[in-house]
């Protein structure tokens, strides 16, 4: 038995920081798909006809089914089946969906008796827009699914471990994947291809998918070092009486809520960002995405050592007010700032800056929640903070998308007009982002964005008063020493 105890496989540096890698590896690939086109609003205008409202929709689209129920039903297939078993099926759903989304915006498709059938119902939607929605709908579930499973399985092997500093490095790799494909996508459809983006990420999905396999096989063999034949003990095991518990707690909505009002001022703005740099700054696709991409570097870097930090000297309930009070400055400055003074250093300045902000809260919030949560319903609660966080992220970006149309009327209709004209060689391309008539303007959108982190802010002050009041620990260090 000792010997056995000297020689698990999670004992190995080498080995439990490559299965991190590999389980990363496949997050990257997902983060990658997920802001695939959000750099390519305009080119998809043009291309397949869609509108804001469209955009958004599609975009809302990633959480539908989630907040649905999915997201709930994940974690009990988690808690059921274990990790390898939730983390394939969570991969192999993601290549589903990023296949479905792909053939829907192909050039073929269009012309397909499948399309005509889905153009001829909700004429508001384009068929390609109802099939992508339904590949990322599925791809949605399956993100969702494997965001859930890659905490636990970090925790499994780094139990004892480095674990804080482990979450902190696969968060960053995962961010990593958005700064690459808002590099990648633009430049994989410089020659007017919308397709070209989709299809390349969805073989690194795959990728992604094989990745996983080679950890399952790794994680079955530390399994049986283990002499466990489940990834759980049944104490942990999801039950529907932990919902009420979750639910009664003040603690659990407070962290919920803010977590679904910081991430809805975030993800979201994501999908309209390169577009609203070039509508605000005058610039091409191109150059936006390259200025936007910059976004999660800093946290890339920032996380791991934030995480540290909360780890040994605390502060976490401070962090989460900070993060809130920085992204409500960034966003009331992209709102009325930025279209008075649309200089690109000071854009640069402005989402570097936004960057700290997404260090900040997620780094200090998801270590929160074992503190004022029981553990026996921990994992039943972080599913259940990200099905709340998910009913923003699902209607947020379809609320921005309708706002965007209505504060920016007749602009919508003349930007298909003037991509009708572009493609026929009559008009040039670069009047969509210099000419007054085709640019929108974002300014009621991004106080939209700013009015979340208030309320989020707000919440924090709450949550750091309910701290001081039941001693939860929240500014204290979760190293004793």
């Amino acid at each position: 038995m000792v010997e056995k105890m000297q020689k698990l496989m999670n004992d190995s540096f080498v080995a439990r920081w490559a299965a991190l890698i590999l389980i990363a590896l496949m997050m990257f690939f997902a983060y990658m798909f997920v802001d695939v086109m959000s750099p390519l609003q305009t080119l998809i205008e043009s291309k397949r006809g869609w509108s804001p409202n469209t955009f958004g929709t599609y975009a809302a689209s990633e959480y539908f089914l989630n907040v649905c129920g999915f997201l709930i039903l994940a974690g009990i297939i988690l808690d059921k089946c274990g990790v390898r078993f939730t983390g394939t099926l969570s991969a192999s759903l993601m290549v589903a969906g990023a296949c479905i989304k792909y053939i829907g915006i192909t050039e073929w498709f269009q012309g397909t008796g499948f399309n005509a059938w889905l153009d001829s119902w909700w004429t508001a939607l384009p068929g390609s827009a109802k099939m992508a929605s339904l590949g990322f709908m599925i791809f949605g579930c399956g993100c969702e699914m494997a965001g859930i499973t890659v905490s636990k399985a970090i925790a499994k092997w780094f139990k004892g471990k480095e674990m804080a500093l482990a979450m902190g490095v696969e968060m960053a790799i995962a961010r990593l994947g958005v700064f690459a494909v808002l590099s990648l996508s633009p430049f994989l459809a410089k020659g007017g291809s919308v397709v070209a983006p989709v299809a390349f990420c969805t073989v690194l999905l795959l990728i992604g998918l094989i990745n996983f396999i080679v950890f399952s096989v790794m994680d079955s063999k530390f399994d049986k070092q283990l002499g466990a034949m489940r990834d759980d003990a049944p104490s942990d095991e999801f039950k529907v009486s932990d919902i009420g518990a979750i639910f009664s707690s003040k603690m659990f909505w407070i962290i919920a809520l803010l977590c679904v009002l910081y991430y809805s001022a975030i993800f979201p703005f994501q999908r309209y960002a390169t577009n609203y740099l070039e509508c605000t700054l005058q610039i091409p696709t191109q150059t936006a995405a390259n200025l936007f991409r910059w976004f999660p570097i800093l946290a890339m870097v920032l996380t791991p050592f934030l995480g540290s930090f909360i780890d040994y000297k605390g502060k976490g309930g401070s962090m989460l007010m900070y993060g809130a009070l920085i992204m409500i400055v960034c966003h009331l400055t992209f709102a009325f700032i930025l279209p008075v003074y649309p200089k690109q250093w000071f854009a640069f300045l402005i989402i570097v800056v936004l960057g700290v902000s997404f260090s900040l809260v997620p780094a200090a919030l998801w270590p929160s929640v074992p503190k004022v949560i029981e553990p026996k319903i921990l994992g039943s609660a972080y599913s259940l903070i990200f099905w709340i966080q998910n009913i923003g992220l699902c209607f947020v970006p379809k609320i921005i998308g309708n706002v965007l149309n209505s504060s920016n009327p007749g602009i919508a209709d003349a930007r298909s007009a003037a991509a009708k004209m572009i493609s026929d060689g009559a008009l040039n391309a670069d009047v969509l982002y210099t000419q007054p008539e085709y640019l929108y303007n974002y300014t009621t959108c991004m106080v939209i964005f700013s009015s979340f982190g208030v309320l989020a802010f707000l919440l924090g002050i709450w949550l750091k008063i309910e701290d001081k009041k039941k001693g939860y620990g929240l500014e204290l260090p979760n190293v004793v020493k």
